[in-house]
């Protein structure tokens, strides 16, 4: 007969043949765990073929598993670990298109033009004038404006100078460097023509005159069309917050479709008449010079373009698989088709439009592609809802000639060299 030690033994045998844990041998593992589990740990984090070494003393901060993270903020910070930011000239800056997702440009990186500085403007006494051929001239406190029922829409901005280096020679430059004087964002406002009706619109007024409250004094004559009266908003609003300064706080215009320079900010006055005003910044700058020595006035819309902004200027890729990025607007409506080429035109293969597709805004389209490390050149063209193509750069020069600054929008070509290195060339 055997003893319970006996007995104790053989079930233990048993248990470890088995592949189970006795019930004493539970026990004893149990305690074993509670009483010697910061020593276990210790010892299993020094056996790299078991467990692998955690951080400690100097390196701890570098797992954010087992520091605490830092406090709410009250105002929100991008990760230190990001650093996309504007090219930042005196008079402008501009945004890094290569940098960033989706079409909605934070407020930090739209780009930036102004002609005498960025003006500190107080709120509460900043004042809209509306008046000229209106029954009821007002003047507009911000606090009035926010009173009315607010729209908000999404919708690109471009300066009419941007791509202007491309009239020129071929430069090797970033897309951002050529490129980066647009960008798109949620404005937030009142419609002009809700103004306009309250102030009693008369029906001999064509035009208004729209003044800035900066040192420049810009001021531009906004033609009152059907699709203005339509689209047009001064705004106080920009993805969700006030007006950046740089962007025409505390109220702008916004024109959708039309020339950045015509979206006026700061904006402290509309005067409605039946003719346009005719001011400096619509006959000495803002104007296409046409190779017969005439100047074409009053060219306001943003015809479609594209980019590709992936692979593009100044970056390097490596043979293998590539998705093709870009971009695609038109002040004319939405986009409807993109084109991209891989072998410098000679085929065209139709891009997938990336969701959201809207009026009037930055696009994104994008196609697979697989590099073979071969010389080659990457080109895009678009196509708006109104049939308007993309032209050449060829095309759009034979029409226009080289004297102009503004409104360039020729097919952009990146040259690929062996070596992967992405550089913009004339195509």
């Amino acid at each position: 007969m055997k003893s319970k030690g006996d007995r104790e033994k053989a079930d233990r045998s048993s248990a470890s043949e088995a592949g189970m844990a006795s019930p004493g041998l539970t026990r004893t593992i149990a305690r074993r765990h509670f009483l010697t589990g910061g020593a276990s740990l210790i010892a299993l984090s020094s056996t790299s073929l078991l467990w692998p070494k955690a951080p400690f003393a100097a390196d701890l901060g570098s797992d954010p598993m087992l520091v605490p993270g830092s406090p709410a903020r009250s105002y929100g910070e991008r990760s230190t670990f990001e650093s996309a930011s504007r090219s930042a000239r005196e008079s402008h800056s501009l945004t890094p298109l290569q940098d960033l997702h989706g079409i909605v440009t934070p407020s930090s990186l739209h780009f930036e033009p102004h002609h005498n500085g960025v003006p500190a403007i107080d709120p509460s006494r900043h004042r809209l004038l509306v008046h000229g051929l209106v029954t009821r001239p007002m003047l507009f406190t911000l606090d009035d404006l926010q009173r009315f029922p607010s729209v908000s829409r999404l919708a690109f901005i471009e300066c009419a100078g941007n791509s202007r280096d491309q009239w020129g020679g071929p430069q090797d430059r970033t897309v951002q460097e050529l490129h980066g004087l647009t960008s798109t964002s949620e404005w937030t406002g009142v419609k002009l023509a809700t103004l306009l009706e309250a102030a009693g619109l008369m029906p001999e007024a064509a035009w208004v005159l729209a003044e800035g409250g900066d040192a420049a004094g810009l001021t531009r004559s906004v033609p009152l069309t059907g699709e203005v009266l339509s689209d047009a908003m001064v705004c106080y609003g920009q993805n969700g917050e006030a007006l950046r300064p740089e962007q025409g706080y505390p109220v702008r215009l916004l024109l959708p479709g039309f020339e950045g320079n015509i979206n006026i900010k700061w904006l402290r006055r509309l005067k409605e008449g039946s003719t346009p005003f005719m001011t400096r910044w619509e006959t000495s700058k803002y104007t296409d010079l046409m190779p017969d020595g005439t100047a074409y006035q009053f060219s306001l819309v943003m015809e479609a373009k594209s980019l590709i902004t992936s692979p593009s200027g100044a970056q390097q890729i490596r043979p293998g698989f590539q998705e093709i990025r870009g971009l695609a607007w038109s002040g004319r409506g939405r986009v409807v088709k993109v084109e991209v080429t891989v072998d410098g035109g000679r085929t065209w293969r139709t891009a997938e439009l990336q969701e959201p597709v809207l009026s009037k805004c930055h696009t994104r389209f994008r196609v697979p592609w697989t590099w073979n490390g071969e010389e080659t050149v990457l080109q895009s063209r678009c196509m708006d809802q109104t049939g308007y193509p993309q032209p050449s750069r060829d095309g759009l020069i034979k029409v226009r000639g080289t004297q102009s600054s503004y409104h360039y929008n020729g097919i952009q070509s990146w040259k690929i060299d062996r070596d992967g290195r992405v550089r913009n060339i004339h195509a």
